[in-house]
């Protein structure tokens, strides 16, 4: 988790409600919040900075894949990306138009549970994720 010193109280939530969301989640290993251009902007409390940014590296990579089916495709926008692994799960979801969740969970995490949970994240994050505030989140992570 973030110090708290020199961040403002909307970042200081966002990063309560990330470390909330990564603790009280049943399977959840790893959370971390990404912005559009592939950089961290949040990450769980027991995931180190170089994990968190390769993470995040994944999650920007997932996100344009899915960008681009969904334009070939015309399929709509991406709601959720769930890459099934041998021991667990790689999801990836928006909460904003600047933003998205990446979540890395056990193989016996329910996926409509953690899917739902993801959900009303987003909507209690994206609700006060501003373009501004991912800045400041962006130059505050892990300092």
């Amino acid at each position: 988790m973030q110090p708290t010193q020199n961040i403002s109280t909307e970042a200081q939530r966002f990063n309560w409600l990330l470390s909330r969301f990564a603790t009280d989640t049943p399977g959840i290993l790893e959370a971390i919040a990404v912005s559009s251009d592939g950089l961290l902007i949040a990450m769980s409390a027991t995931l180190n900075r170089a994990d968190a940014d390769r993470l995040a590296a994944l999650a920007s990579a997932i996100n344009s894949l899915a960008i681009s089916a969904s334009r070939v495709y015309d399929l709509g926008l991406a709601n959720k990306v769930i890459i099934d692994l041998d021991r667990g799960y790689l999801l990836v979801s928006s909460i904003s138009v600047g933003s998205s969740l990446a979540v890395l969970a056990r193989k016996e995490a329910n996926l409509g549970g953690l899917a739902y949970e993801m959900a009303m994240f987003a909507n209690r994050a994206g609700a006060v994720l501003t373009p501004q505030l991912i800045e400041e989140l962006k130059l505050s992570v892990g300092a």
